[in-house]
Order: structure tokens, then sequence, then C-alpha cells
């Protein structure tokens, strides 16, 4: 990776705008890139994401625009924070404009009817290097500078140890591996299993209950992974058990909050429609369910996180079928 002048960041949701935050605070010249002009005038003029991250005050030096041209143009580090499910139709026409030779995604979540990750389908529009970031990672508290680690997983080490230092600072601890799908698929599924999480306190089910939902959850990411030739050990660490832990154990969690409003059993619709925010669980429910289903591995948590956002389960009775499944060898 050359020197870099320039960094753009395509999305100015919460995590999008914590990590331009960092970035320009180190002194790199960052541009953000949004979609609504409400955000843009808030960054530019305001100094802070009002929408998405409101109370935190963002260098003066960091500029919202609205054209993606705008922000890529002179870029040599792209970094996508656009949700897995827009990634495609959002970039797809900036595909040749971009003359930086990197991509870092920030994305967690499985495309559907594609079944591909951020990073393929990142690479498919650009024809550049993929990295992606993940781990239990807060926007608010990082965009408060709590301590907090995360790691860069892709192809090439020398340059995700330079994407380490770039991102590197004195309260977000960056690690790097070279298992990309595993770094991803455990980002991506672990948001299911946080759906299922919420189910499980909002019916006041216990400690015991929720620390035998995330043992197997990790289990049933870990064998999805495997599939798809993810490394064992990734699922140890921050990308998989770490943010596992994080996503189902806090109430700040969407993914978390989407599975304890369906519990107490509140329609999708209802509580979805007044958030600015996605979570992304709720079609990477759909997207793992249905490619779990092709290429023949059981999935039975994800199996009713899916049946009760698709076809109107009732949490209880998905316990049920979780409860009365065949008996088994734990390995």
């Amino acid at each position: 990776m050359s020197k870099i002048n320039k960094i753009s960041v395509i999305g100015a949701g919460t995590w999008g705008t914590t990590v331009a935050k960092i970035l320009s605070e180190k002194g790199f010249n960052v541009v953000i890139w949004a979609r609504e002009a409400e955000v843009i005038n808030s960054i530019n003029l305001k100094h802070e994401n009002e929408i998405f991250l409101k109370g935190i005050k963002l260098p003066k030096k960091l500029k919202a625009v609205h054209n993606i041209s705008d922000a890529i143009s002179e870029s040599k580090l792209l970094i996508n924070a656009v949700p897995t499910q827009y990634i495609r139709t959002t970039l797809t026409s900036y595909g040749i404009a971009f003359k930086g030779n990197i991509i870092l995604s920030l994305s967690k979540g499985i495309e559907l009817k594609t079944f591909e990750r951020p990073s393929e389908i990142l690479y498919q529009i650009f024809k550049k290097p993929t990295y992606v970031l993940s781990g239990p990672n807060f926007a608010i508290e990082i965009a408060n500078k709590m301590p907090a680690a995360t790691t860069i997983a892709g192809p090439d080490r020398a340059e995700r140890k330079k994407l380490q230092k770039i991102l590197n600072c004195k309260y977000f601890r960056v690690y790097e591996n070279d298992d990309i799908v595993g770094t991803e698929l455990s980002g991506a599924l672990k948001n299911v299993i946080a759906i299922a999480a919420g189910m499980c306190d909002a019916l006041g089910l216990g400690n015991n209950t929720k620390a035998a939902l995330i043992t197997r959850g990790l289990n049933e990411i870990r064998k999805f992974g495997k599939k798809f030739g993810a490394k064992d050990i990734t699922f140890l660490g921050l990308s998989g058990i770490g943010d596992l832990l994080l996503t189902c154990n806090s109430k700040i969690s969407r993914n978390y909050s989407v599975g304890y409003n369906l519990g107490k059993g509140k329609k999708l619709k209802e509580f979805i429609q007044n958030t600015t925010h996605i979570a992304e669980g709720i079609k990477t429910s759909k997207a793992v369910y249905e490619l779990s289903k092709k290429i023949g591995i059981e999935m039975p948590i994800t199996n009713e996180v899916y049946y009760v956002i698709y076809h109107s389960k009732k949490p209880e009775d998905a316990l049920k079928s979780l409860m009365s499944r065949r008996l088994k060898s734990e390995f």
C-alpha cells in the first residue's frame, strides 16, 4: 500500500462514522459518504452525526459528501460501511472510478440470493484486494474512547500489518489474521444467534438457557464456517466467541433487541420501522437458512430464528422445537 493521502469511508452509519472519527483524529484526510442530506449537513456544519451517533463530537476536518465519486476521488483506501444487502446496488457503478489499491470492509452479513460475503461482493465490484475488520465492537463505546479490540483479516500479511497500524490507536487495539472466511462468517452468524438470545431473555428463561444457547450457537457457527474452509481457531478469537458474547449479552445490540421484541410478542414491523439502524441478522437468518438447506448442513438455532421472523412462529414454540430434537453426541 502506497502512502495514504486520503481515505474514503462509504456509509455514515454508527460504525462508519466511528471509524472515520478514529482515522480523522489520527491525522488522516478522511471523506465520508452519506446518503442522507441531514447527515451530511450535521457532520459538516455541527461536527456531529446527530442521526446515527448523537452526542459524539467529530473532528472539524472530517468532511461528508453526497456524491460517491467525490468521496473516492484520489483515495488510496476505501472503507466500506454499507450494510451487506445494499453494497452491490450502492457501489457497482463506482468500480472503475476507485484508483486506490485496497478495500477494507466493516459490514457483517451474507447477501440474499447470491449467498456471498461482503468481501466477495466488493472484490467483484472493484477487482482490488479486499480485507475485513470484525470484532466485539459497539460503535458508541469506541466513539467514547472506551478500550476495545478487533481483528483485520485478508490475503496478504504485509497489507494487513499496514492496515493494522492505520486503524490502531490507544483505545482501539487491532490484531490481524489470515482467515477472511471464518472472520466474516463469524461476524454474520453471531447476529442470528443474538436474535435468539434476545428472545431467551424476553421469555425469562434464565442463565442456564442462555449459556447453552451461546455455546450451541458457537458450535453452529463453527460447523457452518468449516464447511467453507474457515479455520477452527478463528471461532475462539475476537471475531468469533468475542463478538458472539458481546452481541448476545447487551441490550444495545440491534440484533439482540430484535429478538427481545419478538420474544415480547411484538411484530417485526412494529419496531423496525421506528429505528434508523439496520439489524443485519434479520436478512442473514434467511440467507443462512436457505444456504444451509442447499448445502445440506443442520442449523437448528438459525432455522428457528428464521421461522420466527419469516413465518410468525411463536418464540415459545421455537424453544420447544429445539428442546425436543433427537438426542445426539455433543461433538
